[in-house]
């Protein structure tokens, strides 16, 4: 299942960039959509751009039967964003690995962060799949919701920190 989402942000794309692989906002962000407040951070800086790792645990409402059997009643959450080096022009584009431990339920694409105007486009494109057989679309559109939901609550939280 495709999951794409197009954001405008009032931010150049090397403020949005600052934000994301802060450390910081990348605490608030998992406090903001974490279960019980387990999560862990890291943020590490390489020779290109940082790669950001977040791992939160999650309630598992809403998954059909069939995932929860894997996954019980919590989930976590891995997710990871590796940033390449700036474009000419300031883009950025990281590479999204998001995966739930223990169930057969990823996402992987990119995030691409890119100059429009005085402000930024903040693009995502990705594939979200299930490998289950005969059930994998349920479980899929099951966690789209939640997750595209995840995304809406880290885009407040990114314009909050963006100013507007």
């Amino acid at each position: 299942m495709r999951l794409t989402r197009r954001e405008q942000l009032a931010a150049t794309a090397q403020q949005v960039y600052a934000v994301l692989t802060d450390a910081g906002f990348q605490h608030a962000k998992c406090e903001a959509t974490t279960a019980g407040g387990r999560y862990e951070v890291e943020v590490s800086e390489h020779a290109l751009g940082h790669r950001v790792r977040t791992a939160r645990e999650l309630p598992a409402d809403g998954l059909p039967d069939v995932a929860r059997s894997f996954v019980g009643d919590t989930l976590t959450v891995v997710e990871v964003y590796d940033w390449g080096a700036p474009e000419p022009g300031g883009a950025r584009q990281a590479s999204v690995d998001l995966h739930v431990q223990g169930a057969p339920l990823t996402l992987k694409g990119t995030l691409r962060l890119e100059g429009d105007g005085a402000g930024s486009l903040e693009l995502l494109d990705a594939e979200l799949k299930a490998t289950v057989p005969l059930v994998g679309g349920r479980i899929e559109r099951a966690a789209a919701g939640p997750i595209d939901a995840a995304i809406g609550r880290e885009l407040d939280l990114l314009r909050e920190r963006l100013g507007g």
